[in-house]
């Protein structure tokens, strides 16, 4: 199954476990549950469940069979039902905090359910907030929330969405959320993953073979949900081997090593600043830069907006100036530094779960909205 896992080829998986494994670092997943299966075992931490009595079960109990893949995404053992080999996640050495919100859509309640649990996952252990979910309204009490993550030492990551579109989507275009659009094999964005204000980075986002629930407990998606999932895993392995570094510092050194946009550019909508790479920044992160200040522009236009000042209508992302570089430590080319000849990396989306067994695809199951 390993073999399947092109993912984790193209990332070099194999030689960033030698630097990190993301040991000592906890990923919420703020999603629609985290099902127990053998891949999770001793990975998932208590949680908490924000959905209402109307989904039964509690955080748990996964309702659309979306945030259990996130979290194999991320963290999965890859040790199968009896111990046999399965699919691993980027970051084996992280833990899960399952945080269940409600994505169906029950009134006011979708933005209240994801406010509390960022609001939650803020007071907690966890490091990293993994949010593959779009449709929220936009809010100023969504924005406080995440403000307030953010003053708690927190990175927040979503997905931007999967309508191929540059309609921007909530909360992956809130000020202080790194948006995550997705790339194909190439490096070329998906034709699904949107390309707007609101993308900041971008991971691979199609054929990710995973651990999940029901059917045979494999399955292959695609989407920013995916590409999402990949690039909080990307964190904890850097802030693993970087436990000292905040939220900015990290998130910082993920910029400068991401692959650039193909163009010159230092930042386009279709990929932001670049596709993450764990492999390049994990050896050689550079210089993480100053520890309290956020590399992004989107805080600095929002507290402009708030000021009365002009800016730009894109739900309170910019495009420029790029973030600050605090010394980059990869070029600014199509290839990686060290030669290693892998795919360009230019931009991804999500869609549908298609659950496998050996090599072939059986059951094609709606996965999630990001």
């Amino acid at each position: 199954m390993r073999s399947k896992q092109w993912h984790l080829d193209a990332m070099k998986a194999d030689e960033t476990w030698k630097i990190s494994t993301g040991k000592g670092v906890t990923v919420a997943v703020i999603d629609t549950g985290v099902a127990r299966i053998p891949e999770l075992e001793g990975q998932v931490l208590p949680g908490k469940d924000f959905a209402p009595d109307a989904i039964a079960g509690d955080e748990r109990t996964d309702y659309e069979s979306h945030g259990t893949s996130m979290a194999a995404i991320i963290a999965a053992s890859g040790k199968g039902p009896g111990g046999v080999d399965s699919a691993i996640g980027l970051a084996p050495g992280a833990k899960i905090l399952p945080l269940r919100v409600d994505l169906h859509g029950n009134g006011v309640s979708r933005d209240t359910t994801l406010k509390d649990a960022i609001r939650f996952a803020a007071d907690s252990d966890a490091k990293i907030l993994n949010i593959a979910m779009i449709g929220w309204p936009d809010s100023a009490e969504l924005s406080e929330a995440v403000k307030y993550a953010l003053e708690k030492g927190k990175l927040i990551f979503a997905g931007v969405g999967n309508e191929g579109h540059n309609e921007i989507y909530f909360p992956s275009g809130t000020p202080g959320v790194v948006g995550i659009a997705a790339v194909d094999r190439d490096g070329a964005a998906t034709k699904e993953s949107q390309h707007n204000a609101a993308v900041d980075m971008a991971a691979p986002g199609i054929d990710i073979v995973t651990a999940c629930s029901g059917g045979t407990g494999l399955c292959t998606g695609h989407g920013t949900s995916d590409a999402t999932a990949l690039t909080s895993a990307s964190a904890a392995l850097l802030w693993s081997a970087h436990p000292t570094w905040t939220n900015n510092q990290i998130l910082r050194v993920l910029l400068n090593t991401a692959g650039k946009p193909v163009d010159g550019v230092a930042r386009n909508d279709y990929i932001g600043y670049g596709v993450v790479r764990p492999r390049i920044a994990l050896p050689t992160p550079g210089d993480p830069g100053p520890a309290d200040v956020y590399p992004l522009p989107d805080l600095a236009a929002a507290a402009a907006a708030a000021s009365g000042a002009p800016v730009p209508s894109t739900g309170g992302k910019i495009t420029s100036p790029p973030p600050p570089q605090a010394g980059a430590a990869v070029d600014k080319g199509n290839g990686d530094s060290d030669g290693g000849g892998d795919p360009p990396w230019i931009a991804l989306g999500l869609g549908a779960c298609v659950l496998i067994g050996g090599a072939v695809a059986a059951v094609v199951v709606q996965r999630a909205r990001a």
